[in-house]
């Protein structure tokens, strides 16, 4: 584990992605974290390949989003918005929400969350 004194800068070729097991068609890589030092928050960048989806879940801690890339589909607490580049979105601990990319397009969005635990539980 890095120090979290000491300032970091991340090349994008040193950020491993890995197939995220709730949703095939979706990868994550973590940007900066507590293993790099980051006391507080995470910042992890996600992709959502063309025809994947990510089942209705929550989690127990919030998230804020930045879309990268791409136009996509999220559902959060029942409605659905269309997300593409520049768009930015804030998602409550509890709340259902889930992704879904009819394009032909990958989606990709950053993702900042708070350090810790985090349950990830399926919706019915």
């Amino acid at each position: 584990m890095a120090d979290s004194d000491t300032p970091l800068v991340r090349r994008a070729d040193e950020v491993e992605y890995e197939t995220v097991d709730a949703a095939a068609g979706m990868s994550k890589g973590v940007l900066v974290g507590p293993e790099h030092g980051a006391p507080t928050l995470a910042l992890r960048r996600f992709v959502l390949d063309p025809g994947a989806s990510v089942p209705r879940h929550t989690n127990e801690i919030e998230h804020e989003q930045y879309v990268l890339a791409g136009e996509y589909t999220v559902g959060l607490d029942g409605e659905e918005h269309v997300v593409t580049a520049g768009d930015s979105l804030h998602i409550p601990a509890g709340c259902v929400h889930w992704y879904r990319n009819d394009g032909d397009e990958p989606g990709a969005f950053l993702c900042a969350v708070p350090n810790g635990d985090d349950s990830i539980e399926l919706a019915e």
